[in-house]
């Protein structure tokens, strides 16, 4: 009896390293790590959470991200905005404090942000029917193209902000206002 002990110990303790051991084979590092931006726009607390997927030489606007389709920003799970009280985009899209998914519109004339209330998904799945409201956003070409994908909220002195995507030689822009 006690030699079966040993051997179902045995037995155990090779499987165990041997599942680990082909676990950490699997497992690769993300090609678009994961990051979080924060900031405090008028007392407001504001955290994104994307994959940042980079360039890698390939042509982005009208290609990888194509125009006229919806594009969820980032990679692997969706990528997230929280808030602990309400935002207001453009002056017209109401964001209530909570956890919301970004999503956007991108075309070679007109890029819009979307907001949505579906959260928990994958960066290939979209249901418009969870929509909070989509506006548009301001494009500036940039001179030094961000290799990798980016989120940026910024304060304006005045009170208020900007919310911003950036990658490849463009950034989106689209104020924000706070309401409590």
């Amino acid at each position: 009896m006690r030699r079966f002990g040993w051997t179902l110990a045995l037995t155990a303790a090779v499987v165990t390293m041997g599942t680990v051991a082909a676990h950490a084979r699997w497992q690769r590092p993300r090609v678009s790590p994961r990051d979080t931006v924060k900031a405090t726009i008028d007392t407001c607390n504001i955290t994104i959470e994307y994959g940042r997927p980079y360039k890698r030489g390939r042509v982005i606007w009208g290609s990888l991200v194509p125009w006229n389709h919806w594009w969820m920003p980032g990679a692997d799970e969706s990528s997230t905005i929280t808030t602990d009280a309400t935002i207001v985009f453009a002056s017209s899209l109401t964001m209530p404090a909570g956890t919301h998914t970004i999503y956007t519109l991108p075309g070679d004339e007109e890029f819009k942000l979307i907001i949505s209330k579906d959260v928990g998904t994958f960066h290939t799945q979209y249901h418009p029917n969870q929509d909070l409201g989509r506006v548009p956003m301001t494009l500036k070409k940039i001179a030094d193209p961000a290799e990798q994908l980016t989120f940026a909220v910024e304060p304006h002195e005045g009170g208020g902000g900007v919310f911003k995507l950036i990658w490849d030689d463009r950034e989106y822009s689209v104020p924000i206002t706070i309401h409590r």
